[in-house]
């Protein structure tokens, strides 16, 4: 037997980004822990972070390339010769699928997208993906579609997250990314969490916001539909559903009408603020005397009030998840919370900032990358805008987007108006996927590519404070990364993707992404593993945004009003409507033992055997009501499969509560086109169904 390595890298699941160290020996990950001396973990990882590896050696990884006997059987008499003479001679890998070489799987997959795009034109393509791989991958995919298919049409799970982040802060502030340290955490005076169940999704970053509460350092305010557990730990809001923008916007009211701003920070570094203020002072939604209108929750008009005060008198950091952003208005809400930031100069400085909580380990870096059909790498205006996910869905089923490159983004589980996606990507001629295990999306691939898992491959990661992470392998494997999958059919195609290492790709990606990576050499990010690198980074990086001016054109903040639309739950309160007995508001979120789809997490034995399938969360008050201790959730768009349900005291009556990360759930069957009206986010969380007992 060898010896034991300990091999530092980070972690493959959240936005936290926290670094790991692993014990190896004879190429198997013995144990998963944290330095106690790691910048982000603090020596402390969540139970996906420690146990959460089981999947790198499951014997359902897929490990070789495969291509779908019906795709060959449908494309065989136009072949070119020396690739229908290889037909003959492939192994079969089960009733489905071949089992074939990596050099003619390549060659296969470049032979069909010329041909796509020779007889589609170059709009016929699309990718999807980039927010689970590394830097290098991300960038050579949106590489691959605009230049290597002359395609605009490049998305990454973004869409479905945090797209209303960067669109709402890079709006009013120009840059759509955390402004500040996690650990700054434990220099404010003053923290609002709205819309994250941190625990849960963001462990690590909860426990610096516990360990601030309970050393009473910080006062913490929990804005939810519901009740979680960091509400425990301070002032907990319970809020209606979609109010997110008429509670920030009461707050924005209460700082203006009681003149908490700060007149000298707004003079000097905002615009358009006599605009706003004069609208928000004469929006009746905005008062929060409104809030005595709306039955069950009359209590707000008093806490309101309250944390407005509390935020603009003290240095306060505002963070937000998914809460925020999967709504009608996501965008605006951001801006709304950016507005309360610029109003009381809780931006700029230690302590203070604007702390979106991103979801992925890469989406930051996916992101920056360009994979983003309105953004090239850095930011920058590509020559041409691409269509957004759900607009993809309508050019496939019309017919005009005829193939799909899919990588690492399990598009037939995780987005919304699941009927419709599946009647769109079966529309299709070509599906590619690059994955680690048969998913929902891969049960559609012609072509699968078996890749790299981020713990067996060098990369780069930015983490959800902008902090580049290099990984290294903690063991060897035999598949290809994703960046060589992409550039061995590039070759075949143009011939045009000359690089050797992932090194050489990220040293062009860094240059691309100039503004913010190039400094970011391997040696310096080797250099700093333990600890990464905040961009932007030029000689050193840079852990505080906007300190002196903010990163707009003029350098000014802008202040842009929008008013909150009664609508919903709220405007049902209001009104005194009548639902039906078994019409309910559900919203959606994750748990702290699984990980979106799954993919890694149901793979990894250790996490699975506690949480293996998804849980409906009910109000105590409501079963007699649902009468059911398993139900199934309809609406317009589609049904649940059959659901158990838990009765419990932190849900209001009349809302439910659901993950979503088991795909035999249905969950996403129920959600339909609504989205974010400026971004096209999916409205995840809140949907109206009506419960069945099964």
């Amino acid at each position: 037997m060898s010896m034991v390595a300990d091999i530092n890298s980070v972690c493959t699941y959240c936005g936290t980004g926290c670094d790991i160290t692993a014990q190896v020996q004879d190429n198997k990950i013995l144990k998963i822990y944290a330095q106690n001396d790691g910048y982000v973990s603090q020596g402390k990882l969540c139970i996906k972070g420690s146990k959460g590896y089981g999947f790198v050696d499951s014997p359902q990884r897929i490990r070789n390339c495969r291509v779908k006997k019906s795709f060959l059987k449908e494309n065989l008499e136009e072949l070119p010769r020396e690739l229908k003479a290889r037909v003959k001679t492939l192994k079969e890998f089960d009733e489905n699928y071949y089992e074939t070489p990596y050099e003619f799987t390549t060659s296969l997959a470049a032979w069909k997208l010329l041909q796509i795009k020779e007889k589609y034109g170059r709009h016929a393509f699309c990718g999807m993906g980039g927010a689970r791989t590394s830097c290098e991958s991300s960038y050579m995919f949106q590489k691959f579609v605009r230049e290597g298919m002359d395609s605009p049409h490049v998305d990454n799970c973004a869409r479905v997250c945090h797209s209303p982040s960067l669109k709402g802060m890079k709006m009013l502030i120009g840059e759509g990314a955390a402004t500040n340290p996690f650990d700054d955490i434990y220099k404010t005076e003053n923290i609002i969490v709205m819309g994250s169940n941190t625990t849960e999704a963001h462990p690590i970053v909860a426990n610096r916001i516990l360990k601030a509460a309970k050393a009473k350092t910080a006062s913490l305010t929990v804005i939810d539909v519901r009740q979680i557990q960091l509400g425990k730990y301070g002032e907990e809001l319970i809020i209606p559903y979609e109010a997110n923008l008429l509670v920030l916007n009461m707050m924005a009211y209460v700082i203006l009408s009681e003149r908490l701003y700060n007149n000298e920070f707004i003079d000097a570094r905002c615009k358009g603020f006599e605009e706003y203020k004069n609208s928000i002072l004469n929006d009746k939604f905005a008062n929060p005397e409104f809030m005595k209108q709306v039955k069950g929750y009359e209590v707000l008009a008093e806490q309101i009030p309250v944390i407005a005060r509390q935020y603009a008198t003290k240095k306060s950091m505002f963070f937000w998840g998914l809460g925020i952003t999967e709504h009608l208005d996501g965008s605006y809400a951001v801006m709304a919370i950016v507005h309360l930031a610029m109003l009381t100069e809780n931006i700029g400085k230690e302590g203070v900032g604007l702390m979106p909580l991103r979801g992925q380990n890469n989406v930051q870096g996916a992101c920056d990358t360009g994979c983003l059909p309105y953004f090239d790498p850095d930011y920058k205006t590509p020559k041409e805008i691409g269509l957004m996910t759900p607009q993809l869905m309508d050019e496939m089923i019309a017919g005009r987007v005829k193939a799909m490159y899919v990588m690492g983004e399990d598009i037939a589980h995780i987005h919304p108006n699941q009927n419709k996606v599946h009647k769109a990507i079966a529309n299709l001629e070509l599906i590619i996927s690059n994955e680690l295990f048969v998913n929902e999306i891969t049960k559609f691939a012609d072509i699968i590519f078996g890749v790299k898992s981020a713990y067996e491959k060098t990369g780069v990661y930015v983490n959800a404070m902008r902090r580049l992470h290099l990984s290294q392998p903690l063991v060897e494997a035999s598949m290809p990364d994703d960046w060589e999958v992409l550039r061995d059919i590039e070759n075949k195609i143009n011939g045009e993707f000359d690089y050797s290492t992932s090194e050489d790709v990220w040293n062009e990606a860094k240059e691309a992404v100039g503004t913010r990576y190039s400094g970011a050499t391997y040696h310096k990010l080797s250099k700093n593993r333990n600890r990464g690198m905040q961009w932007p980074i030029t000689k050193d990086d840079t852990p505080i945004l906007h300190l002196d001016k903010f990163r707009t054109q003029d350098g000014k903040g802008e202040f842009k009003y929008h008013q909150y639309q009664l609508r919903e739950q709220v405007e049902k309160l209001v009104k005194g409507i009548q639902t039906p007995k078994n019409e309910f508001y559900l919203t959606t979120g994750r748990t702290i033992v699984q990980y979106n789809n799954g993919a890694q997490t149901i793979q990894s034995e250790a996490l699975n055997s506690r949480y293996d399938k998804d849980i409906v969360l009910a109000s105590k008050e409501d079963e007699e009501r649902i009468g059911s201790n398993e139900i199934i959730m309809k609406n317009e768009y589609g049904e649940t499969a059959i659901m158990p349900v838990k009765f419990v005291k932190t849900i209001k009556p009349g809302t439910l509560f659901t993950t979503f990360h088991h795909a035999s759930s249905r969950v996403n069957y129920i959600f339909g086109d609504e989205a974010d009206e400026l971004i096209m986010t999916a409205r995840f969380k809140s949907v109206k169904v009506n419960v069945y007992p099964a």
